[in-house]
């Protein structure tokens, strides 16, 4: 985090300036990052080569995981922009933001069209009366399909009650990549303009009351955390000014207040943060100094005053235990190796990451409660990368007792789109019956087909290995959790035994070609072994203990066909978000700076 002085003449002309408040929302892949780069170098906001998505591992996946902020300013206006997850794990980050903002662009792929994050993002937007500007993104696809995703998202806005203002939206054509906007198909344009000109003329200023002096209140709707300053909390002024350095009140929505001081505010100016004396309504900031300030809370300078509406975190979906590691080949590659260590670390991730709940209650492990499997993946590659060592048990739904009744159980439900080639839809119907999945919509289009289905949460995981196997890698499949509903009964999943090694040792070639005819190995030649480690799935379904070191016999004599070279084929390479899916209830997954290894609970 860079943080940047403001002299008092700079700061003297952003304080009377026109204030713009945007969030740009999208499905996953649809350009939102791109778009947003090229309105910060193209403002002269940011450089070339500097973009939104700075975690290393949004690098390397393609995708926003954190919400961000950034401001460029255009024809003597400040626009604060928040570039927002896409993934359904990170939505509650995008409800979150989207209360604190005037507008949002919604940018919708112009060959998929809107997909199941585009419904959930638009839904919020609608829901808190904001009218959207739509940029039809990727207009230079070989397959894209501006006029029909016009056309998909108009029916969209409409299937989801926008009102008569709502329905007339702006739309915008983009090529985001290449930083070129369009409001017209056939308009010639070199730039992102058109789209900067239709922001300043349809998002009204963000209310702003410096001249009347209202009574302060601001509200968080992100977290941050830095090692000098502590917690930091984004958000809102919504009325008045804020000061450093003066003393506040928070106050929750129930009522309950207590005192904070300010010590820090920072605006946010391109992709840096600058420190200033004070804000004033209108503006989205970051303030430091009040270490148990938390989303939804409103700041105020007056404890009489009313707290704003409360903003709601979404719920968790699933639950796992975070162990200490007990492998054999614990320690060999970790440099934070103990529960202690662990905890701190787990302790310091809820500062930030609001959507994530953890039990320290058990001494034999943390129990942490999650959005998905990618939202406990990404956290557990992050503690890998910093030099954490543990083991995580098999991902359970979390089941709700049903409030209408007082008994039975309630489980999450999703719903799920699916793109596939039309010959596939056969087998994907027939798979995700079996778990449960109800088919709603369906709608043939060419060589494709897409097909809408609710299925509960506890009947997709696992699935996602299968439907790229059963779709040749050819299908594309989406989901978002659309609440909790009653339980489904049983699932019927495809059950693939364990391949355990019962010795400790290397693996070797030989017995490797012979153990990869009972299923998929997920080791190579040369890999280190354990009795208990898990190298391979069976496919009959039930466990088999093996012995992945055994050699060749040697002999003096020669028969034919005795020195053919064996061929392996290349291993199941085991990540986290596949070791999540494939194991079982009896199984750990051992996480490490180096290794990721499947393994019996008992040894």
């Amino acid at each position: 985090m860079r943080f940047v002085p403001c002299g008092i003449g700079e700061y003297l002309i952003w304080k009377f300036m026109e204030i713009r408040n945007i969030a740009i929302i999208a499905h996953v892949d649809h350009g939102k990052t791109s778009l947003t780069d090229f309105l910060l170098r193209q403002t002269g906001a940011a450089e070339d080569g500097i973009t939104m998505d700075s975690n290393d591992l949004e690098k390397e996946r393609g995708i926003t995981i954190y919400s961000k902020n950034a401001s460029i300013f255009y024809n003597g206006t400040k626009i604060n922009i928040v570039d927002t997850p896409g993934h359904a794990d990170f939505g509650s980050e995008v409800e979150r933001v989207l209360r604190s903002i005037d507008s949002v662009i919604l940018v919708v792929d112009a060959q998929e069209g809107p997909m199941p994050q585009t419904k959930f993002v638009l839904k919020k937007s609608l829901e808190l009366g904001l009218k959207p500007i739509v940029v039809i993104n990727k207009i230079d696809k070989p397959a894209a399909r501006p006029d029909w995703t016009h056309e998909k998202v108009m029916e969209l806005f409409m299937d989801l009650g926008a009102s008569e203002e709502q329905l007339n939206f702006p739309t915008v054509y983009a090529i985001a990549k290449k930083g070129i906007a369009k409001m017209n198909l056939s308009d010639d344009s070199i730039d992102l303009t058109p789209l900067l000109d239709i922001i300043l003329k349809e998002i009204p200023p963000a209310s702003s009351d410096v001249l009347n002096q209202k009574p302060l209140r601001f509200q968080p709707f992100n977290l941050a955390y830095d090692n000098f300053t502590g917690r930091l909390a984004i958000g809102r002024i919504y009325e008045g000014v804020l000061k450093s350095g003066s003393s506040v009140f928070l106050k929750k929505a129930d009522g309950e207040t207590r005192a904070g001081k300010i010590s820090k505010i920072f605006t946010f100016h391109g992709l840096n943060k600058k420190e200033v004396q004070e804000a004033s309504a209108g503006d989205i900031v970051m303030i430091a100094g009040i270490t148990d300030i938390y989303i939804g809370e409103t700041v105020c300078s007056d404890a009489s005053q009313e707290a704003l509406p409360a903003i709601n975190v979404d719920e968790p979906t699933i639950s796992l235990n975070f162990l200490v590691n007990s492998s054999p080949f614990a320690g060999r590659d970790g440099k934070f190796v103990t529960s202690r260590q662990t905890r701190e670390r787990l302790e310091r991730e809820l500062n930030v990451n609001v959507g994530l709940k953890i039990d320290f209650s058990s001494n034999d492990y943390f129990k942490v409660y999650g959005r998905g499997e990618l939202h406990i993946a990404i956290l557990l590659e992050n503690m890998r990368r910093e030099g954490y060592e543990l083991q995580v048990s098999q991902p359970q739904v979390i089941f709700k007792e049903d409030p209408s009744t007082g008994s039975g159980k309630l489980e999450p439900f999703e719903e799920v789109i699916v793109d596939i080639p039309s010959q596939m839809a056969g087998m994907v119907i027939e798979k995700l019956a079996k778990r449960k999945g109800i088919m709603v919509n369906m709608h043939p289009e060419q060589n494709h087909t897409r097909i809408i289905f609710e299925a509960p949460t506890r009947g997709l995981l696992g699935y996602h290995g299968d439907f790229i196997i059963d779709t040749k890698g050819e299908g594309i499949i989406c989901s978002r959790v659309i609440g909790f509903r009653p339980f489904a009964g049983d699932i019927e999943k495809r059950a693939a035994g364990s391949m355990v090694s019962m010795v400790n040792g290397k693996a070797l070639g030989f017995s490797l070609f012979n153990l990869q005819a009972r299923g998929a190995l997920y080791i190579g030649a040369g890999t280190e072994v354990y009795g208990g480690m898990v190298i391979g799935n069976t496919s009959k379904g039930e466990d088999m203990r093996v012995n992945p070191t055994k050699g060749k016999q040697l002999t003096n004599m020669r028969a034919s066909g005795s020195d053919d070279a064996i061929t392996l084929t290349p291993p199941l390479e085991l990540t986290l978000e596949r070791g999540l899916e494939i194991m079982r209830e009896d199984e750990y997954l051992e996480v490490t700076p180096k290794n990721i290894r499947l393994r019996k609970i008992s040894l």
